[in-house]
C-alpha cells in the first residue's frame, strides 16, 4: 500500500511583528519528493514515520519546517497550498496521507493554516483515504482540522519526542488500512489559556492530565487520547486548550473520552497557573552567586523556540547594570547589529545600540561597547536536534566585559543548542551561565547544567498573559475572565 507523507511545522507567535516568509523555511532546508527521504529518512517526526512504516510503500511530497516566529505571509500560505496540490497530483493513488502539521500556524489574513492544509488534502483525495494529521501538543485544534482527517495523534511529551509522534502516526495509519477501520473523532474544548511554566510533562498538573490520556489509551478501542495545551501565544479565533480522541468506530466512547480529558485540564486549571519564574534582577543575581556553573537562564519571554524575535535586551541589561564578573553567554537576533560588527571586522573595539530590531513594544536597545571576536555564519551542523542543520546567516561572537554575545543574522535556533557555540569557536561548558531564548527546551544544555532558572522576563512569550494585546480569542476564557462552567457560552470574533 502506498502512503504519502507531507510535513509542514512552523508555530506562530502573534506578538512577533515580523513574518515568517519562505526564506525562514529554507533555512532548515525544503525538500521535495525523494530528497525528503534522502536527507531525513532517520531525524524527528519523518524518521518516526519510517520507523513505523515497514510493509508499507512511503511517497514522500514535501517537507518545509521553520522555526516558530511571527505569521507567515500570504504568498507563503499560499506557497504551502500549491506544492500540497501539486504534490497529491504528482504523487498518484495513495492508500492513505500522513499529514506531520503543527497546529499552531496562523496566516496573514487565515487563522487557521493546518485546517486549511488539511481540508485541501481531503479535497483532492476524496472521502476515502485515510488521512491520519500529527500535531504538536501545543496546537489549538480546530473543527475544520477535525472534519477533514480520519485520526488525530499529538506529542505526548514536552520536551517533544517528534519522533515518537511520527510513529504513532504511521501506526495508527497502519492499523487503519490493515483492519478497514472507520475511526471517530470527539474534540472537546477547554476555554483556558495559561503561560508555559507547568507545560512540562514530566511533574505537576501535566503530567497528570498526559498520564490520564495515556491509561485512556490501554483500550483497544481508543486509537489515539490527546491533549492539546494550545501554546500561549497565538491569538486567534478558535484559541484555547482542546481534548482529541480517536477511537476505532465508536463515536459515544470518542465524546465521552474527550469530555473527561476536558473536564480533568478544567479541574486543574489554576494548578496551571502557578508561576516559578523570578525577577530579573532576583535571576540574574542568583546565577552569579551558584558555586558552580552551567546556570542556565530561562528568558521566557523571549523563547525563539516560542515565536519571539530573540531580540530581548532585559537579562543583558541587568548583567551590566549588577556587574556582574563570571563569565556568561548571551544569544540575540539583530540583523542590523551584525551588519554594522560585520563592517568594523574581527579585532575592532565598537560602540553600538544593540537589540530591540523587531520587538520594540517590549523591548529597548541597550548601548554597550565591546569587541568583535569573530566573525563566521552559514550552515551551522546540529546533534539531536529534528534538522541536521541551520543557516544563522552571519553570525558575530562580540565581547563585552565577560558577557560573550551570539549575535545572529538569521532566527536559526538563537543560541539554545550548545552546538551553536561551538560552531563559532565559544564552549559553553567553561562559562557560568548562559541564556536560552526558550521557556521548556532546557535539554539540549542538559549535561552540562548545575541550575536553571526561569526570569520573568517581558516579551511575545512571556508569562504574563493578562497584559498581552489579545484581540481574536474567543471570550471568555480562562483566567482573562473567571467562571467556573467549561461549557460557557463563547463569543468569537469576526473579521
Amino acid at each position: 500500500m502506498r502512503i504519502g507523507l507531507i510535513h509542514i511545522g512552523q508555530e506562530t507567535n502573534d506578538f512577533n511583528p515580523l513574518p515568517t516568509r519562505l526564506a525562514d523555511f529554507e533555512a532548515y532546508g525544503v525538500y521535495h519528493g525523494a530528497d525528503v527521504a534522502t536527507h531525513l529518512r532517520s531525524l524527528g517526526q519523518i524518521g518516526g514515520h519510517y520507523a513505523a512504516a515497514d510493509g508499507f510503500e512511503t511517497v514522500p511530497i514535501y517537507r518545509a519546517h521553520a522555526v516558530a516566529g511571527g505569521r507567515i505571509d500570504r504568498a507563503t500560505h499560499q506557497h504551502f497550498l500549491d506544492v500540497i496540490r501539486q504534490g497529491l497530483a504528482k504523487a498518484g493513488p495513495l492508500d492513505g496521507l500522513h499529514l506531520q502539521l503543527h497546529g499552531a500556524c496562523a496566516a496573514d489574513g487565515e487563522d487557521d493554516v493546518e485546517g486549511a492544509q488539511a481540508a485541501l488534502c481531503r479535497e483532492i483525495l476524496g472521502p476515502d483515504v485515510p488521512i491520519v494529521l500529527g500535531l504538536d501538543h501545543h496546537g489549538s485544534v480546530t473543527r475544520r482540522m477535525v472534519a477533514a482527517v480520519t485520526g488525530i495523534v499529538g506529542h505526548r511529551t514536552q520536551p517533544h519526542d517528534v519522533e515518537d509522534t511520527g510513529r504513532l502516526g504511521m501506526a495508527m495509519l497502519a492499523r487503519i488500512l490493515r483492519e478497514r477501520l472507520k475511526p471517530t473523532i470527539a474534540l472537546a474544548t477547554i476555554p483556558l489559556v495559561t503561560h508555559q511554566e507547568q507545560f512540562l510533562t514530566r511533574s505537576g498538573p501535566m503530567q497528570r492530565w498526559f498520564d490520564a490520556a495515556r491509561q485512556m489509551e490501554a483500550d483497544p478501542r481508543v486509537l489515539a487520547a490527546s491533549p492539546f495545551p494550545m501554546q500561549p501565544w497565538l491569538d486567534v479565533a478558535e484559541g484555547g486548550w482542546t481534548a482529541v480522541v480517536t477511537t476505532t468506530g465508536d463515536q459515544a466512547l470518542a465524546d465521552q473520552l474527550a469530555a473527561a480529558l476536558a473536564d480533568l485540564a478544567w479541574s486543574l486549571r489554576d494548578a496551571f497557573l502557578v508561576r516559578e519564574a523570578v525577577s530579573v534582577d532576583d535571576a540574574v543575581r542568583a546565577a552569579e552567586a551558584a558555586p558552580k556553573g552551567l546556570v542556565i537562564l530561562s528568558d521566557t519571554g523571549d523563547t525563539v523556540f516560542g515565536g519571539a524575535a530573540g531580540d530581548s535586551t532585559v537579562l543583558l541589561e541587568a548583567m551590566l547594570r549588577l556587574k556582574i564578573a563570571k563569565p556568561a553567554l548571551v544569544p540575540m537576533i539583530a540583523p542590523r547589529a551584525v551588519a554594522t560588527l560585520v563592517a568594523a571586522g574581527e579585532g575592532a573595539t565598537v560602540t553600538l545600540d544593540l537589540g530591540a530590531e523587531v520587538a520594540t513594544r517590549f523591548f529597548r536597545p541597550v548601548t554597550v561597547t565591546g569587541v568583535v571576536e569573530r566573525i563566521g555564519g552559514g550552515l551551522v551542523p546540529l546533534s539531536n536536534y529534528q534538522d541536521s542543520a541551520v543557516d544563522m546567516g552571519r553570525v558575530v561572537v562580540f565581547r563585552v566585559g565577560p558577557i560573550r554575545i551570539l549575535i545572529s543574522e538569521l532566527r536559526g535556533v538563537a543560541g539554545n543548542l550548545p552546538d551553536v557555540w561551538r560552531a563559532f569557536g565559544v564552549e559553553p561548558a567553561a562559562a557560568h551561565m548562559a541564556v536560552v531564548k526558550t521557556a521548556s527546551n532546557f535539554q539540549y544544555f542538559a549535561a552540562l547544567t548545575s541550575r536553571v532558572i526561569r526570569a520573568d522576563t517581558v516579551g511575545p512569550g512571556q508569562s504574563d498573559v493578562f497584559t498581552l494585546p489579545w484581540s481574536r480569542l474567543p471570550r471568555p476564557i480562562y483566567p482573562l475572565e473567571r467562571f467556573t462552567d467549561r461549557t460557557i457560552a463563547r463569543s468569537h470574533p469576526t473579521d
